[in-house]
Formats: structure tokens, sequence, C-alpha cells
């Protein structure tokens, strides 16, 4: 491997995963390019529907039917886990049989997921401690006793109270931050290289959702794992991510460290995400009153394809006859940050 691509850890190239369905197709990702590295957060934020789940599903070879991974690939640089210094074995996910052994010695064990409502990540009829030992036994064949013993210090890692009593609770019997961090526990069982994060505060309230965020920032640190965080909230992302991708109607359309795209937003989707946000001075101020700016229009029917950029019904910076009528490619106007945006073409 290549001294450049030593600590490359995933690649996806021109993902397109589209639904099928009788009212037409869903382009839920249309042509997705990322790279995380080994130790990075990389954030993904956009509107609801603009694809950043389904994106996170296609790497687990998860999305339900009739999705289905239409082209691309999916590159995870796999290490071995004995701590040996092999070079990283490469796998292209989009090849992998969805059901098949090899992507099921990758969930959970190289790449695991918290899921956004941890009450459906959980079967409610198996109590916590059998979930989280049927993934420990499976990977790392080891005893029930072992299991149990290994489970119990995770629980104890993530900060559960009591933990010796908890594994033997059902997810109902668990308050909401609980279960979350129950989730975390068992996607961090088995030390995966890559934590993907949906959504994992967002029925939380804002103490908790501030403790689940200081946990896995310690946890990420103690594993030495790569974190891709899902979200709709820029103000987690200002506090977690080292990058950030901004994806708007399947597509990645600005990508960039994180203070870079806080405080030189090139896209205009980006800099609208920007002014939405409530700012505290302008809340506090008595002598001035604004209305919160928003974008506006809505997000495009789903089973519609616009021609040009997918943004150009919304943009304030609309260029007649090119935005609507051409593509725009990603070029970089800087070095690091990448745009998808006629402005800079």
């Amino acid at each position: 491997m290549p001294e450049q691509d030593q600590n490359l850890l995933l690649e996806i190239k021109g993902l397109r995963t589209y639904f099928h369905l009788a009212e037409g197709v869903v382009h839920a990702v249309d042509g997705v390019d990322l790279k995380m590295h080994r130790k990075e957060t990389l954030g993904i934020v956009g509107e609801s529907g603009c694809g950043k789940s389904i994106s996170a599903y296609s790497m687990l070879r998860l999305v339900p039917p009739p999705g289905k991974i239409e082209a691309g690939e999916i590159l995870f640089y796999k290490t071995p886990k004995d701590g040996s210094t092999n070079q990283a074995e490469i796998v292209n996910l989009t090849k992998l049989d969805p059901n098949g052994s090899e992507i099921r010695n990758i969930r959970g064990n190289y790449i695991s997921m918290v899921f956004q409502e941890p009450m459906t990540a959980m079967s409610p009829v198996r109590t916590v401690g059998q979930q989280i030992m049927e993934a420990i036994i499976l990977h790392q064949k080891v005893s029930k006793e072992e299991a149990r013993k290994q489970t119990i210090e995770m629980l104890r890692r993530v900060r559960m109270s009591n933990p010796e009593r908890v594994i033997d609770d059902y997810p109902f019997q668990l308050s909401g931050g609980m279960r979350q961090r129950a989730v975390i526990a068992m996607a961090l069982c088995c030390r995966p290289s890559l934590l993907i994060a949906d959504e994992p505060t967002t029925a939380l309230d804002v103490t908790t959702e501030a403790q689940i965020l200081n946990l896995m920032r310690d946890l990420q640190d103690e594993f030495g794992m790569a974190i891709m965080y899902i979200t709709h909230n820029l103000g987690v992302i200002a506090e977690m991510a080292d990058n950030v991708a901004v994806m708007y109607m399947g597509r990645v359309v600005e990508q960039a460290d994180v203070s870079t795209i806080f405080y030189n937003p090139l896209h205009p989707y980006t800099q609208g995400l920007h002014q939405s946000i409530p700012q505290l001075k302008d809340a506090l101020s008595r002598k001035e009153h604004k209305r919160l700016d928003v974008i506006k229009g809505m997000v495009p029917d789903p089973y519609s394809r616009l021609k040009g950029c997918p943004f150009h019904p919304r943009c304030p910076k609309f260029i007649a006859g090119v935005c609507d009528e051409v593509e725009p490619r990603m070029v970089e106007p800087e070095p690091g940050h990448t745009v998808k945006c006629h402005l800079y073409g």
C-alpha cells in the first residue's frame, strides 16, 4: 500500500442507491464520493431525506428492498485485529452478498452502527445482556461466561449505573438515555474500526445528549476508532466533527474541515443551513427583533430528478440557463475544500 494511503479507512466512489417503487424510482443516493481516515470523525449533515442514512445502510449492505445499490464502490481498508502490522485488505463492500458470511463478519466486528431510535434497534423480548453477548460470542468465539463478563465491563465503560443488574433487564425497562448507552455498548463490544452514529441523540434531552456526546468522544480516544456522525444538528457537528460533508438530494455538495465549513461555507445550501441557526445574541437583543432566515421552498419530490443542479429551485444565487441546465462538477477552490457549484466552476 502506498505510504499516503496507510491511514485510509473507507473510500466511497460514485455510490448510487435507488428504490424502484410503483410510483417511480427514488434516487436516494445519487453519486456520493467520500473518504474517511482512521481515528477521524466525519460529520454528515443535510435536511431529512437527503440520503445520509441510506448511505450508511449501503456501507453495511442493510438497504431494505426494493432498495438496491445500482453503481459505485465502497472500499473498506480492513486491518487485522490481532495487532499485526500486515497491510490492510481492501474489501469492496458493494460486491459482497448482503446475507453472506463475509459481510456478517464485518458488521459489528469492523463496522458498527448506532441507530437513531434505540427501541427499534434492540429486540423488546430479549434482555440487554443477551443481545450484547450474542455479538461478542459471534465475533470473538468466547464462552458465555466470558461474554457476560465482557458485557458487564462494556456497560460499565459506557457509564451505565449498576451494570450487573441492567444486563438482565429488558430494553423497555430502561430510560431513553440508558437504552442509548446500551446500544452504544452493543456497537462497541467488538472494538470496531468505524462507528456509524445515525442521529443517536435525536430523542434525548439536551443534558443526556451532552453526556452521550462526551461518552462517544472518550470511547473514540480509548479504542482509536473513526466515527461517521450523521445528523441535521450543526451544533453537534461543531462539537464532534473533524471534517464535514454536506449532502443534498443524495449528493455531497460541499466537503471541508469543520472550521472551514463554519467560517467559510461556499455552497449556497451550506450558507442557508448556517443562516437557519438561531443566534443567541439575536434572542437576547431587545433593540432588534428579526425573523429567522430559512431556506425558501421545499425539498423536491423524491421521484423527480431535476436537470442541472438539484438545489437550483431554492438557490438565492440561481443563474438562469446554467444552474437549471448543466449539472455542476466538484471543484476545489482551496486546498482540502471541495464544492459542487457553478459559482466556483
